[in-house]
């Protein structure tokens, strides 16, 4: 399955089989290297709630294992961000900007590897967040990002999605690996990225954006 550039998707983050949150993009290339998305400051998000309407990462996880569960629109407001998803990786690599798009640091989600869907009028790329991260400076200094919830998250395992740690954490080494040597993509590839003008994205989220995941 193929995303042509320029074309409105759903990047959706998926926890045992229900959406913990979907965020709206645009494609900026689709090759055999991997999908590479481009998420402005603004773009129509939504992110699982409990029936208090606190985020995971709000409470501790013994409060957030609850039946009630609820999505809450709304747009992103971190950093314009582009989002490169190796073909077949088991994570992401994220270029965070400043207000002004200049380059300030990679991230390394770790995450199942994507699943595709094209409904037609929308597609998007489902994946599974694995929580433990790793920020790359430009100078390609690193650290772990996360471990304290990925740890807490292990203790539950008849209610968290991760269920190897061991290959979260050879996944994460590998890709500092990577880093520590400058090769692509921390070799400088993309950092000096800027979306075309043209680029908008819709006020709201698109319908099917909640469609059932694929994962």
């Amino acid at each position: 399955m193929h995303f042509e550039p320029g074309r409105l998707i759903m990047h959706r983050n998926v926890r045992h089989g229900r959406i913990g949150w979907a965020r709206t993009a645009r494609v900026v290339l689709d090759d055999e290297r991997g999908l590479l998305l481009w998420v402005p400051r603004g773009a129509p998000v939504a992110h699982e709630v409990n029936a208090a309407g606190l985020t995971m990462r709000a409470v501790p996880f013994t409060e957030w294992i609850t039946p009630s569960y609820r999505l809450k629109r709304g747009h992103w407001d971190g950093p314009p961000v582009l989002k490169f998803l190796p073909a077949g990786a088991a994570h992401s690599v994220w270029w965070f900007r400043d207000d002004q798009g200049r380059f300030t640091n990679w991230y390394v989600n770790l995450e199942e590897p994507g699943v595709r869907w094209d409904d037609g009028a929308l597609a998007g790329v489902d994946m599974v967040d694995q929580d433990l991260d790793v920020v790359v400076r430009p100078d390609l200094g690193w650290e772990w990002k996360d471990e304290d919830e990925f740890v807490e998250r292990l203790a539950f395992p008849e209610h968290y999605w991760v269920t190897d740690e061991k290959a979260v954490r050879a996944e994460g080494e590998r890709v500092i690996r990577l880093a520590e040597a400058g090769e692509f993509p921390f070799d400088g590839t993309w950092c000096d990225f800027a979306p075309p003008a043209d680029w908008e994205l819709p006020d709201e989220l698109p319908p099917g954006w909640d469609r059932p995941p694929v994962r």
